[in-house]
């Protein structure tokens, strides 16, 4: 049974979010918190919430089974361009630049290791009929 957290407009742009995503996609839930929690990028502190929450969603949905023994891990982790600020920065000549403040909007899904397995026995069972 998978759970979905969904973080929007995160004041951060999706290009360095985006690293730090792809430092925790398909890692263990554990091993992905301890990964965010000592990295020096201003966006692992969101997505370290992020990934509690996956967790505390997952508990949600799943009460009679137990967190240690569902061996929890990162599925899927999306990274999309969220809503612009434009603003103008004065230059030479009386010209204006303009300025893009990007946001972006992170989805996470985790999933169960023994669902995967489970999924991965009957596919290959099907194919082999």
């Amino acid at each position: 049974m998978e759970a979905v957290a969904r973080l929007n407009n995160v004041p951060t742009s999706p290009r360095k979010m985006r690293l730090v995503a792809d430092l925790i996609r398909g890692k263990k839930v554990g091993h992905a918190l301890s990964i965010l929690k000592f990295s020096p990028n201003h966006g692992a502190i969101k997505l370290e919430k992020l990934v509690l929450s996956a967790v505390a969603n997952w508990q949600a949905k799943n009460p009679d089974e137990k967190l240690e023994d569902a061996d929890l891990y990162v599925k899927t982790i999306m990274v999309d361009g969220g809503r612009m600020l434009k603003r103008l920065r004065p230059a030479p000549q009386g010209r204006a630049h303009r300025i893009r403040k990007r946001s972006n909007h992170v989805t996470l899904v985790i999933d169960s290791v023994s669902d995967f397995v489970t999924a991965d026995v009957v596919e290959s069972n099907e194919k082999v009929n």
